[in-house]
C-alpha cells in the first residue's frame, strides 16, 4: 500500500507507469495519515476513479477494523454510531450493525460507564474525585483500578488491574469468574506491597466503595478518589490499557480455558510493562519510567537484553 511505504521520488515516478488499476490498488484506505486526495495525487489518478473503484471493491472486515482502530485511537469516546458516521464520510458503505460487530471482535467500546460491571451501592460512602487536582509528575502519586470483562469460549471472565498514572506501569492484576470484591482487594494488596500511592482512583462501583476495599486504602494512608457519575474518561489510563490488552493479545486467540486466558494476560502485561514503548512516555517502556531503568538494548535476534536488576522484577511476571 502506498501510505505504508517510504516512497522516494523515483519510486513514485516509476509507479505512474503502471496501469490505473494497479495504481488504484496502491492507495491505502486504512491509513488516515495521508489523505485519500493526496494519495490519488501521488499516483496520478482522479479521486472520482478511486471512489468508483471503492464501490466495486468494498473494504474487507480486516480493512474496516484497521479504520475503526485508527478512528477510536483518536476519539476513544466514540461509540458505534459516531464511528459508523465517520466511516460513511470516508465513503465506506457500512451500517451500524456491522460496525458494532467489528468493534466487538476488536474488543473496543466507547469510554463511558459500562452496564452491569460497576454497580453503585447507595449505602456506601462516595469520595470526591481528587485525582484531577494536581499535575501528575512522579511515580506512586496517583494509581487507579477498574474492571473489564472478557468474552471467551467458556463464558465471561472479569479482569481487574491497577495502573500507575505517571509511568503507565501495571502494578497488579487478577482474574475472576464472578464480580465480587475479593479479587479486587487481592490486586490492591499486591499493589500496596510494591509501592504506596498518595491517591488511589476508582469508579463508584460497589467493589471499590465497600468497607473492606476502602479499609485497605485507609490503613496505608492512601487518599481514596472516585470518578464522578458519568465521567468514565476520568479513569482513561486504565481504559486505554483494556483496549490494548484486548486488541493486541486476547482477540488474536481462541482461548479454551481460564488458565489459557490467565497465561496470555500474564505474558502480555510482562511485555506491556517491560518491552512496549509508549509514545506518551517519550518511547520509553513503563518499567523504564517507573524504576528509572535505562532504555533496554535489543540484540541481533530481536530479544530485549535485561540488566540483573530488571530481571528481579521481570521474573515476578
Amino acid at each position: 500500500m502506498l501510505a505504508n511505504k517510504q516512497y522516494n521520488l523515483l519510486g513514485i515516478k516509476k509507479s505512474l507507469e503502471f496501469p490505473i488499476e494497479q495504481r488504484l490498488q496502491m492507495i491505502d484506505r486504512t491509513d488516515f495519515t495521508i489523505p485519500i486526495s493526496k494519495q490519488c495525487e501521488m499516483v496520478n489518478v482522479p479521486r472520482s476513479s478511486y471512489y468508483e473503484y471503492n464501490k466495486e471493491n468494498p473494504a474487507t472486515d480486516q480493512e474496516i477494523k484497521a479504520m475503526i482502530n485508527a478512528i477510536y485511537t483518536s476519539n476513544p469516546e466514540y461509540g458505534s454510531r459516531r464511528i459508523t458516521e465517520n466511516l460513511k464520510r470516508r465513503k465506506v458503505p457500512i451500517n451500524r450493525k456491522r460496525t458494532k460487530r467489528l468493534m466487538r471482535e476488536i474488543g473496543i467500546q466507547a469510554i463511558y460507564p459500562k452496564r452491569n460491571l460497576s454497580k453503585a451501592n447507595i449505602a456506601h460512602k462516595k469520595y470526591p474525585y481528587i485525582a484531577r487536582d494536581a499535575p501528575i509528575t512522579r511515580v506512586n502519586q496517583v494509581q487507579s483500578t477498574d474492571i473489564t470483562y472478557i468474552l471467551t469460549l467458556f463464558g465471561t471472565v472479569y479482569l481487574v488491574a491497577v495502573i500507575d498514572w505517571h509511568s503507565r506501569f501495571i502494578m497488579s492484576w487478577r482474574m475472576s469468574n464472578t464480580m465480587g470484591e475479593e479479587f479486587c482487594i487481592e490486586a490492591l494488596s499486591e499493589t500496596l506491597s510494591k509501592g504506596v500511592p498518595q491517591i488511589f482512583n476508582t469508579d463508584q462501583g460497589s467493589q471499590f466503595t465497600g468497607n473492606a476495599f476502602i479499609a485497605v486504602l485507609l490503613e496505608h494512608g492512601v487518599k481514596p478518589s472516585m470518578d464522578g457519575k458519568g465521567r468514565a474518561t476520568d479513569n482513561a489510563h486504565i481504559e486505554r490499557f483494556w483496549r490494548s490488552v484486548k486488541w493486541e493479545e486476547l482477540n488474536l486467540h481462541e482461548l479454551q480455558t481460564f488458565a489459557e486466558v490467565q497465561k496470555k494476560i500474564r505474558e502480555y502485561i510482562r511485555r506491556y510493562n517491560y518491552e512496549r514503548p509508549h509514545q506518551s512516555l517519550n518511547y520509553k517502556t513503563p518499567s523504564e519510567v517507573h524504576f528509572g531503568f535505562e532504555k533496554k538494548i535489543i540484540d541481533s535476534d530481536g530479544r530485549f537484553i535485561y540488566t540483573e536488576e530488571e530481571l528481579k522484577y521481570v521474573k515476578n511476571w
